[in-house]
């Protein structure tokens, strides 16, 4: 299977740690396997001996019983302990590959994949389903060769005591073998529906845990409970459908195993009533019987649980399999010197090749320095246009230039190291404000800290938390308000200090203070820098070089706020509504 040929690939570094795993576990599992011949040597070799004395049998079953203990509370324990340990590590070492790799490459990946996925799926398919392929490590690469080793081990040790015996010990071996190809035929099918829909459940729970405090404001409680029991019921449903097969399965091969003992008990009670056999070997097939069908029964549990690591596999590769929108070309180079002249060359984009165009035949030169506002209604393109500057998408004709070269031939990850934003809703992570800051440039000092943050007029409020730079601010910067927030994001990106940097409705929703205090560091930060505004007030953006009019995806008018008053067009209109309102 494909699935399982890559998963052996993030095995491979590991198979001496397997192989050894393995030979300590094969000691482990064959010296439990000495109890039913101990019975035999203690019945037919001791007990039933009639010409030694009570004494003489004492004495031999004491260190005979000696020798086992040393074996079974001396030695046994260190072998299960090192088996258990050396496994589990295993293991977790390939998981921890497998999500390191899975998280390199879910951060190569598009915003429009992001756009299109639920964050609750992603996050389920790292956690729960590479959890799920543990069960592959441990169960199909080491337990179910041990099972069998095991098995092998019983029955040869059987053949030496009684050929015939051996074999209607193995009578039902064959319908057993039929039944488990029979039941687990479809259920790897429903292990993966079954893990779909627990996938569903947890997006939708943490989309509305995100969402709590509309879900409150608009107290739709009742109807999101609604909601959530329909999800929920779906993977009821499913899991009771992959339940009820499996429980069928058990249901059958257990009853074929359990048989197995009788049919055992019946040859073996006949032989030894007509001396054809000892009491003592029945009684040890009847301990070997039992550990030869043990290793099956769990056969059928270990099926169903590497059915549901194949099918998490499934769902692992799949994630890994998407491609990247975005990537860099194969003869891409590192962005180095940048001047920060910008070119929109007659580009048009459309988030899909089937949707209609959101920019159509732009053609806009930014000179180094300026600073160019787009304005226009919601809708028109403003944050698609520059969205494309940081490749976050790629256009879909035309070409977007860097200082003359087209931003495709360039790096990635280079290109965007040049480019800082401030966005509407700046995401905070849950750390401190310090941390936050520092995403700016991770490697900077205190110093150069504090200094960022004074140059986005927030030293004073941070020095006014709890704990001054090391307060956390909360999933998002919950504890944070809006003002504060955008002053740390203001901040991160004078740490980071980019040549060319893009506001993103940067002061929207925030009271006068605010947004007095994050205008002035805003003027401070575009200094000297390529900057796009894009702006809903116009009176934030009259001081701008350029104003760029965008409607409908099509650039309508340009010029200098006073230029475009002047011509009394779409510009001059919009700004007298606003002045009016």
């Amino acid at each position: 299977m494909g699935v399982i040929k890559r998963y052996m690939a993030f095995v491979k570094p590991y198979r001496w740690r397997i192989i050894g795993t393995l030979l300590i576990g094969i000691i482990k599992f064959a010296i439990p396997l000495l109890i039913p011949f101990l019975m035999k040597y203690v019945i037919d070799d001791i007990i039933a001996v009639s010409d030694m004395t009570a004494d003489e049998k004492t004495h031999k079953l004491m260190i005979t019983m000696i020798i086992m203990l040393v074996i079974f509370a001396v030695i046994r324990p260190p072998i299960e302990y090192y088996r258990q340990y050396f496994a589990q590590w295993t293991a977790s070492k390939i998981l921890y590959d497998i999500r390191d790799r899975l998280y390199t490459h879910i951060q190569k990946l598009s915003f429009k994949f992001y756009s299109n996925t639920r964050a609750g799926e992603v996050i389920s398919r790292v956690i729960n389903d590479v959890e799920s392929t543990k069960d592959f490590v441990i169960t199909g690469l080491m337990n179910l060769w041990l099972d069998a080793a095991t098995v092998v081990i019983a029955i040869g040790i059987m053949l030496t005591m009684d050929i015939p015996l051996t074999f209607v010990s193995l009578a039902v071996f064959p319908l057993y073998i039929i039944s488990v190809r029979y039941f687990f035929g479809n259920l790897r099918r429903l292990t993966r529906e079954r893990s779909q829909a627990l996938a569903e459940v947890q997006s939708y729970l943490h989309e509305r845990v995100q969402g709590m405090s509309v879900i409150k404001s608009f107290a739709i409680e009742d109807h999101e409970q609604i909601q959530f029991d329909k999800n929920n019921s779906k993977f009821l449903q499913k899991a009771i459908k992959h339940t009820s097969w499996t429980a069928k399965a058990f249901a059958v091969v257990n009853t074929i195993t359990d048989i197995a003992p009788l049919i055992v008990i019946a040859y073996a009670g006949y032989q030894v009533i007509h001396g054809n056999l000892t009491l003592g070997t029945m009684v040890a097939f009847m301990g070997y019987v039992e550990r030869l069908y043990n290793p099956l029964r769990r056969l059928v549990n270990s099926s169903t649980t590497l059915t549901q690591s194949i099918a998490s596999m499934d769902r692992v590769f799949e994630l890994a399999d998407e491609k990247y929108d975005i990537d860099d070309a194969p003869d891409a180079f590192e962005v180095n010197e940048v001047k920060g002249n910008i070119q929109f060359d007659d580009v048009t984009f459309a988030y899909d090749k089937d949707e209609k165009p959101v920019l159509t035949n732009i053609n806009l030169n930014v000179k180094q320095g300026e600073t160019i506002a787009l304005v226009g209604m919601s809708g028109g393109g403003k944050s698609s246009l520059v969205s494309l500057i940081p490749r976050f998408y790629d256009v879909s004709e035309g070409a977007v230039l860097l200082d003359g070269t087209d931003i495709r031939k360039f790096k990635v990850r280079s290109l965007r190291d040049k480019i800082g934003m401030v966005l509407q809703d700046n995401i905070l992570f849950s750390d401190s404000v310090k941390e936050n800051i520092l995403l700016g440039e991770p490697e900077s000092t205190e110093e150069e800290v504090i200094r960022a943050a004074k140059a986005a007029n927030a030293h004073d409020f941070i020095m006014g938390l709890p704990n001054g730079y090391e307060t956390t601010v909360g999933e998002r910067g919950v504890k944070l308000s809006g003002g504060q927030k955008q002053r740390v994001a203001i901040a991160r990106v004078f740490l980071k200090n980019p040549p060319i940097l893009i506001l993103d409705e940067a002061t929207s929703a925030l009271d006068l203070e605010s947004e007095h205090l994050i205008q002035e560091a805003l003027d401070k930060l575009a200094k000297n820098r390529t900057t796009f505004v894009i702006a809903h007030r116009l009176s934030t953006i009259t001081h701008a070089d350029r104003i760029v009019l965008i409607e409908h995806g099509k650039i309508v008018e340009v010029g200098t706020h006073q230029e475009l008053m002047e011509k009394k067009g779409h510009y001059y209109n919009l700004f007298q509504v606003q002045q009016l309102s």
